[in-house]
């Protein structure tokens, strides 16, 4: 079993990070929470979270085993969601802001919709995991390491949905906007690398 290196370490968390999303998940929490009492609004972030969590680790632990009983190499997944996670850098880059800040209609639990899915653990973030974690080359320690990681994310990501005010207060929806385009740059240059790297025959960084 190969060692993981710092390099590894860093990449997967700055991936799974970019692709969450945490400080671009705040708008939208405010938003759809907005007409609701305190209580009820850290229960929903809560929920969030945890449904965001099963979520992205059953396709972190399971996900490559679906790919192969449909017969899809990992590399060509890991090809397409690297051009997949590009489109969606450049959402983030040129996102005008009016997605972000549509409430949810009438009946729905914005737990699961749409904070759970897609915000939280949307298909960019749904994609990474499974890439980050092939099982070919990791083993289930490593692939919990990657678990651990995203836990940590899922955990800052409650953070600021929880002091969710306070942030919006201290940056305002501009600073938030300028954050989350930032972090489109970086992800459109980690799904560049992981074209690059899946060309050469590699998973992950390279």
């Amino acid at each position: 079993m190969r060692g993981v290196s710092w390099n590894e370490i860093l990449f997967d968390f700055v991936t799974i990070w970019v692709t969450v999303d945490p400080i671009g998940t705040v708008p939208l929490y405010l938003a759809v929470t907005k007409e609701m009492p305190a209580k009820s609004r850290r229960r929903a972030a809560v929920r969030a979270t945890i449904i965001a969590f099963v979520l992205l680790a059953a396709f972190l632990y399971l996900g490559q085993y679906l790919l192969e009983a449909m017969r899809i190499n990992l590399l060509s997944f890991q090809i397409a969601g690297g051009i997949v996670l590009f489109l969606f850098a450049l959402t983030m880059i040129f996102d005008k802001g009016t997605t972000n800040n549509a409430p949810a209609d009438d009946g729905h639990d914005v737990a699961v919709f749409p904070l759970a899915m897609p915000s939280i653990a949307g298909p960019g973030a749904l994609l990474s995991v499974v890439v980050l974690t092939d099982n070919n080359t990791h083993s289930f320690w490593q692939e919990t390491l990657t678990c651990g990681l995203m836990a940590l994310v899922l955990v800052a990501t409650l953070i600021l949905m929880l002091l969710g005010d306070r942030l919006m207060g201290l940056i305002g929806r501009s600073g938030a906007n300028i954050l989350s385009r930032v972090m489109g740059m970086i992800l459109a240059a980690v799904a560049v690398q992981m074209v690059y790297s899946a060309f050469q025959g590699t998973l992950g960084p390279g």
